[in-house]
């Protein structure tokens, strides 16, 4: 398995990247995602080093396969991608060109239940933009900052319940999310608890109290 590739970037075109590894014996072929074609334009002549992920492809229905090398601009983003493989229908070709804008951008747009926004990249339309919701809620917290987060999750829990939570709240949400909840009950399990702690002074308050009221 191909981990990483550091070397040469020669040049970019379209989706593909070409990378010459030190002592110019050979150029690699890389597909990118094009936030990352983007960002690599700026980088032609310098060193660069992908994260890669490689498949294989088939090839006269089946009857043979070619590898195919995808990179990514870090781990993180690899994992991204990987996760968003597991979608039904979302196999590594058509996520790598749904990938138009930064992994981060897409996970905030998923934890805020933002199916509109995903049908906006490439290849996504409505149905497929609501599986992913659907199938990645509660998965992709790791890929979004913690402001991004708080903010996505407020957003949900309007989309959710029509109403803004108060600040501790959505703090308190998001830390459940990071033990493990889904966005829908841990808005839930917030929101009950606002029945026993109505003025919390600290999200932490409101997350033991979240646990003893448990989900619905």
């Amino acid at each position: 398995m191909i981990d990483r590739l550091t070397g040469r970037l020669e040049r970019v075109e379209g989706s593909e990247a070409i990378v010459v590894p030190a002592g110019g014996f050979l150029a690699l072929s890389v597909l990118v995602p094009g936030y990352l074609a983007d960002r690599l334009q700026t980088q032609i002549g310098r060193d660069v080093t992908l994260w890669t992920h490689l498949i294989l492809e088939s090839q006269n229905q089946g009857a043979s396969f070619s590898p195919r090398l995808m990179g990514f601009g870090s781990a993180t983003e690899r994992a991204f991608f990987t996760l968003f493989t597991t979608v039904k229908g979302v196999g590594p070709r058509k996520a790598l060109r749904a990938m138009a804008i930064e992994p981060g951008e897409i996970a905030r747009a998923i934890a805020a239940h933002d199916a509109k926004a995903l049908t906006q990249l490439p290849e996504i339309g409505k149905r497929m933009a609501e599986t992913i919701v659907a199938e990645l809620d509660g998965k992709v917290a790791r890929f979004v900052s913690t402001d991004d987060l708080d903010q996505a999750l407020n957003e949900a829990s309007q989309r959710a319940a029509g109403g803004s939570l108060p600040n501790e709240a959505r703090k308190a949400q998001a830390a459940l999310m990071a033990l493990g909840e889904t966005p829908a009950d841990a808005e839930s399990m917030v929101r009950r608890a606002l029945a026993l702690e109505p003025a919390p002074e600290t999200s932490d308050e409101l997350i033991r109290a979240a646990y003893q009221v448990g989900r619905p």
